[in-house]
C-alpha cells in the first residue's frame, strides 16, 4: 500500500481488504512498519518493538477473527505482553520482561490483530503529559511543542500521526480521553470490568482503572470492545450484561436522548472559553440530531472527589513504591523513581486508614449521585479538558511537591475523573479545534453499562461533523 491508500482506511476497513484478498497481512504489516520507522524517531510514540515476532506470527498463520492481519500497539502500562518490557514508564521496571501474555493480549491476538510494539507512557501513568525520564517525551503530531496528553500519549500520538488506525490505551483518571482530546481522536473509557486489565489483577487503583483503545473511527472502538469484553476470572466487579454487539449498536435511528450540558468544573475549576464553546457547540449539534439538550450540573461534590483522588492514588503509589524498594533492597530510590512519584508515595504513607475509608465512601456517594442524575438524563456532555493541549512538560514529574503537582493536574481535568470514580462509561469526541488549529475534544458520559448509548451518539456526531475520511 502507498501512504495515501493506507491513510484511507480504519482498522475494520483494512481487515476487509485482507478478507477480500485485495491485500495480504504481510503487505499491510510491512507498510505499517515503514510508517513507524519513518515517523517514530521524531515523535517518540513507540518505546519497544516486536517486528520480527509479528512477521513470524503471520508466517505461522494468524487466527481467523474480525481484525485478522490488522496492526496494533499496546500501551506500556500494567499490560503483560510476552517478550517485551513491562516498564510502566519507570526505571524501576526497565528490565522486567514477561514470559506469557495476559488475558487482554490473548483476546486481542484471538481477534487476529498483529501486535507490533508498546507505546510510551509517564511513570505509573501519573501525568496528563507523556514525558517519562526513562524514554523521553512523546510529541503532539499537530504541534511538536505541545503534549500529546497522557497517560496514553504514546498510543494517541501513534494513531493521530498515521502510524496505524487504532491502539490500546488505559484510563485511571482520563488517560484515554485526555490524549484523544489532544490528538483529535475518539477515545472511549468503557464501564468498569467490561474489559480485563492488562496485568491480570482483579482491580486497578481502587476500581478507577480500565482498559480499551484510542481510534480514528467510532466503529473501530465498537469492534475492539466486542473482541475484548467478556468474563474476567477473579473479577470483583461486574459490568451489566449485554444483548447484541457494540458494532450492531451503531445501526438504526438515534433514540430520543436527553442530554445534560455542563461547562463548569465540578469543583469550580476555571475552564478555557474555547473549551466551553466547543461543548456548547456540541450541544447544539446534538440538538440538531433530535436530542433534547439543557444546561445541567450533576449533583456530585467535586471538591471531595479531588481529595478522594489524592488519597486513593497516593496510597496505591506508596504501596507500589514500597514493594519495589523492598524487593530490590534499594538504598537509592531516586535512581529508580521520578521526583513526583516519590513525593506521591510519601503523601500516601501519611494517609490514615480512616482517611482511605472516607475516600472510598466518597466515590461510592458519587456513584449514587451520578446514577440519580442519569435518572433524568441519558448523556452528560462536557468539555473533555479545561484547556487546549499543554506545552511539553508544562506539568512535569520533576516536581517534588505532590500537593501542588496534583492540584495543577486536576485543574486541567475537572470532568474526566468522575467517570473513573463511579465506573460509568465516557468518551472524548473530536468535534472542535482551537484558534491555533489544535484539537479540542468534548466528553460524553452515560450511566453504568451504557456504552452503546455513547457509541450510537458518537457515530451520529461522526456522520454529522466528520473528523476523518477513513472508510
Amino acid at each position: 500500500m502507498i501512504g495515501e491508500e493506507y491513510d484511507r482506511y480504519d482498522a475494520i476497513g483494512l481487515a476487509g481488504l485482507i478478507a477480500k484478498k485485495e491485500l495480504t497481512s504481510s503487505e499491510l504489516i510491512k507498510t505499517t512498519i515503514n510508517r513507524i520507522e519513518s515517523l517514530n524517531p521524531k515523535l517518540n510514540a513507540i518505546i519497544a518493538r516486536c517486528f520480527d515476532t509479528a512477521r513470524d506470527s503471520i508466517t505461522q498463520g494468524l487466527p481467523t477473527g474480525p481484525l485478522t492481519g490488522v496492526p496494533y500497539l499496546v500501551k506500556d502500562l500494567n499490560t503483560v505482553l510476552a517478550g517485551l518490557p513491562a516498564t510502566n514508564g519507570s526505571r524501576a521496571f526497565a528490565k522486567t520482561i514477561p514470559t506469557k501474555d495476559g488475558l487482554l493480549i490473548s483476546r486481542l491476538k484471538a481477534a487476529g490483530l498483529v501486535i507490533l510494539g508498546k507505546t510510551n507512557t509517564p511513570e505509573f501513568g501519573l501525568n496528563i503529559c507523556t514525558s517519562p525520564m526513562l524514554f523521553g517525551p512523546t510529541l503532539n503530531p499537530f504541534d511538536h511543542s505541545r503534549s500529546a496528553g497522557g497517560s496514553s500519549g504514546g498510543s494517541a500520538c501513534a494513531v493521530a500521526s498515521g502510524m496505524l488506525p487504532a491502539a490500546h490505551a488505559t484510563d485511571s483518571g482520563g488517560s484515554i480521553r485526555i490524549p484523544a482530546s489532544n490528538c483529535g481522536l475518539f477515545g472511549l473509557k468503557p464501564t468498569r470490568a467490561r474489559v480485563p486489565l492488562g496485568h491480570g489483577r482483579a482491580e486497578g487503583l481502587a476500581g478507577f482503572s480500565v482498559a480499551h483503545a484510542i481510534t480514528h473511527s467510532v466503529r473501530d472502538s465498537a469492534m475492539l470492545l466486542d473482541v475484548t469484553h467478556g468474563p474476567i476470572p477473579g473479577a470483583i466487579y461486574s459490568a451489566p450484561e449485554l444483548s447484541g454487539t457494540f458494532l450492531e449498536s451503531l445501526e438504526g435511528d438515534l433514540p430520543d436522548l436527553r442530554v445534560g450540558l455542563c461547562i463548569d468544573g465540578f469543583a469550580g475549576e476555571d475552564i478555557d472559553s474555547q473549551c466551553k464553546q466547543a461543548a456548547t457547540d456540541a450541544g447544539l449539534l446534538c440538538q440538531s440530531l433530535g436530542c433534547k439538550v439543557e444546561q445541567a450540573m450533576p449533583p456530585v461534590d467535586g471538591v471531595a472527589l479531588r481529595d478522594a483522588f489524592d488519597v486513593l492514588f497516593s496510597a496505591n503509589i506508596a504501596s507500589a513504591v514500597k514493594a519495589v524498594l523492598l524487593e530490590n533492597n534499594a538504598k537509592d530510590p531516586e535512581s529508580l523513581f521520578e521526583p513526583v512519584t516519590l513525593a506521591c508515595a510519601e503523601a500516601g504513607r501519611r494517609c490514615s486508614a480512616v482517611r482511605y475509608v472516607q475516600a472510598i465512601e466518597c466515590i461510592q456517594r458519587a456513584a449514587r449521585d451520578l446514577a440519580d442524575f442519569f435518572d433524568g438524563y441519558d448523556v452528560l456532555l462536557t468539555p473533555t479538558l479545561a484547556r487546549t493541549p499543554l506545552k511539553l512538560n508544562e506539568i512535569s514529574m520533576a516536581m517534588d511537591d505532590w500537593e501542588n503537582y496534583l492540584n495543577a493536574l486536576l485543574d486541567e481535568i475537572p470532568f474526566t475523573p468522575l467517570f473513573n470514580a463511579t465506573g460509568a462509561p465516557a468518551a472524548s469526541v473530536p468535534l472542535a479545534k482551537s484558534e491555533e488549529g489544535l484539537p479540542i475534544g468534548i466528553q460524553i458520559g452515560a450511566a453504568l453499562g451504557q456504552e452503546k448509548t455513547l457509541l450510537r451518539l458518537a457515530r451520529e456526531l461522526e456522520i454529522a461533523s466528520p473528523w476523518h475520511d477513513r472508510i
